[in-house]
């Protein structure tokens, strides 16, 4: 089930770039290839795993694909996703906009893990937050723990950021 987005009003703010400019920022913005899953790929090419990317055939195209572990690894940008962290923030303008798109990928991304779940595979997810911002983990932990996940029986991991302590 998507996870709920917050109920602030929907009062918009004026974008403070102009559309050329909006449409210029946004066209930069990868799909594919981006730092978070650089920094996974590379840490577990030198622990001696090999792998395939972005494969086509299997829901939601997964960034990493072990087939001789049956797993799959999704590394997750938490605005783009919506996760529920220090570095998602609700964009003021577009409100609605965003909204949609954000609860459309969580739906994709619920969609995508259930299939594959129900295909056999393990999923692993690894948030942005995890190797970015005030409360990231040191990237040898996160891929020690990617390692530990794919040499266990677990069929899912989410791997985050550091939590707060309450």
């Amino acid at each position: 089930m998507p996870r709920q987005p917050d109920s602030r009003p929907t009062t918009e703010q004026k974008d403070p770039l102009t559309p050329e400019q909006r449409h210029y920022c946004m066209s930069r913005i990868q799909g594919k290839n981006t730092k978070l899953e650089l920094q996974v790929r590379k840490g577990l090419f030198a622990l001696g795993y090999r792998y395939q990317l972005h494969r086509k055939d299997l829901p939601g195209k997964p960034d990493v694909v072990l087939p001789k572990y049956n797993a799959v690894i999704f590394a997750h940008g938490c605005f783009w996703h919506g996760h529920n962290c220090h570095l998602f923030k609700w964009p003021k303008t577009k409100r609605e906009f965003w909204k949609n798109k954000i609860v459309k990928n969580q739906e994709n991304d619920d969609k995508a893990k259930s299939l594959l779940l129900n295909a056999g595979w393990r999923v692993a997810i690894i948030w942005e937050c995890a190797l970015k911002g005030s409360r990231k983990k040191d990237l040898d932990f996160v891929i020690h723990e990617t390692d530990e996940w794919l040499k266990s029986s677990a069929l899912a991991v989410v791997i985050r950021g550091k939590q707060d302590k309450a």
